[in-house]
């Protein structure tokens, strides 16, 4: 699996900071975590913390590392307290897949803990590991009814990214997640077992509204060319049968950590002035001079756009602004017609 570009240059920075948050995982080995018995619950990101509280419910109050809507998971540099927060968890939840490599790295130091790595359920879930190549074999049964009908070329632009790291934005995982969080509450607290398990049946009825729209949009919408600044919501647009168009040197830069060709800035400009997409999803959390160069030729040519984030907006839970991102996809392709 390729990993972003901040994936990549957050790897040096870790190398760099790795004495001191080694440092720091030390001294937290000694401190309250192992005076009391409350249990604590730590996620990489409010995202992974929104899903983990939905499950936990009233009983325990979820921390999350990341939490600021303007930050980037794949740059961020942990801090002593957070590698504190992180070492005194009883239970962690992390994206996985080099997407939160900070957390990786300190829980790499922090000894074996009850752990949910969402990634690693993506690949359970579908059979698909970082090793293999980019194949259709990643499909479901689910997947494949989902997508029967499809041309050789829709089903390959659904192959394509298959192992994208950000699957949050596949609701089937979504809900494994839930689900495995659930269990291992339910082992750190039995006596809340059937509450936390509850809890994930109700989560999972809720994620029924965000799959719900985007079978509409595959109803009415499939096939349909889109394209993205950055592979970020490769599961929303899978989930939906849209047809990614992106030219695939532009988004392997970006995937492989490094500025996207000339040929391929203008490959993808020219995919957008001569309006051969209907929609641009548009991440607002890393905007730079290629992509907002990209975002201004989509306005230009009267090209909608549909912003995507990686981390929460400020007010909303998980269910809220996953349900709101594929209704203003929908909504805005509706409008295209």
């Amino acid at each position: 699996m390729r990993i972003s570009r901040k994936s990549l240059a957050l790897r040096s920075a870790t190398v760099a900071a790795g004495a001191t948050l080694a440092a720091a995982v030390l001294t937290a080995c000694g401190s309250s975590a192992d005076t009391d018995d409350q249990i604590r619950v730590v996620a990489s990101t409010n995202v992974w913390g929104s899903v983990a509280q939905a499950v936990a419910g009233d009983r325990l109050e979820v921390t999350s590392i990341i939490t600021e809507p303007s930050a980037d998971p794949h740059s961020y540099e942990a801090s002593p307290a957070d590698a504190a927060d992180i070492t005194d968890a009883s239970l962690v939840v992390l994206n996985g897949g080099g997407y939160d490599q900070f957390f990786e790295d300190i829980l790499g130091s922090a000894g074996d803990k009850p752990t949910v790595n969402a990634f690693e359920l993506y690949e359970e879930r579908t059979g698909e590991h970082a090793s293999d190549s980019d194949t259709d074999e990643h499909a479901s049964d689910s997947d494949t009814d989902e997508h029967a009908g499809e041309s050789e070329e829709e089903h390959a632009a659904h192959a394509h990214g298959a192992e994208n790291e950000h699957v949050w934005y596949d609701m089937p995982t979504v809900d494994a997640t839930a689900s495995a969080i659930a269990e291992q509450l339910g082992k750190l607290d039995p006596e809340g077992a059937a509450t936390y398990t509850d809890n994930a049946e109700a989560f999972r009825a809720q994620l029924q509204q965000v799959s719900e729209t985007t079978a509409e949009i595959a109803s009415t919408h499939r096939g349909e060319p889109v394209a993205q600044t950055e592979p970020i919501a490769h599961y929303l647009i899978e989930a939906s049968s849209l047809n990614d168009i992106t030219p695939p040197d532009f988004s392997n830069a970006i995937e492989d950590g490094t500025d996207p060709s000339p040929a391929a800035i203008a490959e993808t400009r020219d995919l957008l002035s001569d309006k051969k997409v209907r929609v641009l999803l548009y991440n607002t959390q890393t905007e730079d001079r290629v992509s907002q160069s990209v975002r201004e030729t989509a306005e230009a040519a009267g090209i909608p756009v549909v912003e995507v984030t990686e981390t929460l907006p400020e007010g909303m839970d998980f269910v809220q602004w996953q349900t709101q991102t594929a209704q203003s996809l929908a909504d805005t392709l509706n409008a295209a017609s």
